[in-house]
């Protein structure tokens, strides 16, 4: 039987059709109209679809520098699929326009100025009527070992971008989504995650977005051993370990996690393009998988009593860094969907 549930609405990322490829080494670029097709033709078991996609706001799928005719018509388009728009990737790369949230003082200028430019394309989309979820996803914009060099200092100045950021994406009525992964120095651990976002001290406004695969790196200790909850050769089969390991990085972060990706890690590290290597997302159906999604994805939507948060209006499936050619079938996203249904067929709601 189909489930009842209608929230959270499930969502399908863009952005891996960018990240990691473009350059001369990755794969070329997935274009948009792609990835939109694949999202809309997706079913579940019972016949279920994607409720709507998260962006990238970056050419070539969507230009940050877009006008109001050109967000009017990217609106129209995405709607055009039958699908809304929730959450943003917003630019904020030295790469792409962006600059290191704790270098010079250009550099975290021009941070800012993505997140404002982003905040008010998602202003926009959200009077249009096609936007009724999401934030503005930022990350630290530097490497753990520059940010190794001043751990204190760094963390402040990261704090300190993070809450100008703050301040002008609520100019938008927007909030801003931090992505802790291990290759983002200040974010590359459980731990500095929650310094980092208490020191912003910015609830409601600045906060977590957990990915599943990214935080579940943070039990191995991945660039910061001393933060490790699992111990060096841990064996794979122990599930109960696991489990309390990574039902502890969701405890401490879940107060702050406002966005949710939905994902399957190896256990490994990965990174192609010019992306830094990062937790391996690997497919729904890999037996090396060492998550069991619906489980851990309870961690995240219930609170430490496993009661519903009911906090996130829409999760999202994250498949970064995966080959063209796993990307362009529609057998991916049909798996990947199943997947989201039964999440929130165990973590759901009706409204």
């Amino acid at each position: 039987m189909p489930s009842q549930n209608n929230y959270p609405k499930l969502h399908n990322a863009m952005w891996p059709g960018i990240v990691g490829k473009g350059t001369m080494d990755a794969e070329p670029i997935i274009p948009l109209d792609t990835l939109l097709r694949l999202t809309r033709d997706a079913r579940g078991p019972n016949g279920e679809k994607f409720d709507g996609v998260d962006l990238f706001i970056t050419a070539p799928h969507f230009d940050i520098d877009s006008d109001y005719d050109a967000v009017k018509k990217m609106t129209d388009h995405i709607a055009s699929y039958g699908l809304k728009v929730g959450s943003f990737v917003a630019p904020i790369w030295g790469g792409a326009g962006g600059g290191s949230a704790m270098g010079s003082a250009d550099d975290r200028k021009r941070f800012v100025s993505q997140v404002k430019k982003a905040a008010a394309i998602g202003e926009q989309m959200r009077d249009m009527g096609i936007r009724p979820t999401g934030g503005i996803r930022v990350d630290s914009s530097v490497g753990v070992e520059e940010w190794d060099k001043d751990p204190k200092g760094n963390t402040k100045k990261i704090a300190e971008t993070f809450r100008e950021a703050a301040k002008v994406a609520q100019d938008h009525g927007e909030f801003i989504v931090a992505e802790g992964e291990i290759c983002w120095g200040g974010m590359h651990s459980w731990r500095e995650n929650v310094n980092l976002l208490e020191m912003v001290d910015m609830p409601g406004v600045v906060g977590y977005q957990a990915d599943m695969a990214h935080s579940m790196l943070f039990v191995l200790g991945a660039n910061a051993e001393k933060d490790a909850l699992l111990p060096k050769g841990y064996d794979w089969k122990d599930k109960a370990a696991l489990d309390a390991a990574y039902k502890k990085v969701a405890d401490a972060l879940r107060p702050w996690t406002y966005d949710f990706h939905v994902a399957q890690n190896d256990g490994s590290t990965f990174g192609s393009g010019d992306h830094a290597k990062t937790g391996r997302h690997c497919q729904v159906t890999d037996p090396n998988g060492k998550l069991d999604i619906t489980k851990h994805a309870g961690y995240w939507l219930r609170d430490e009593k496993g009661n519903l948060t009911r906090k996130m209006r829409h999760i999202c499936w994250d498949g970064c860094m995966f080959p063209n050619a796993v990307m362009e079938k529609q057998e991916t996203w049909n798996a990947v969907l199943g997947a989201m249904v039964k999440v929130r067929e165990a973590h759901g709601w009706v409204e």
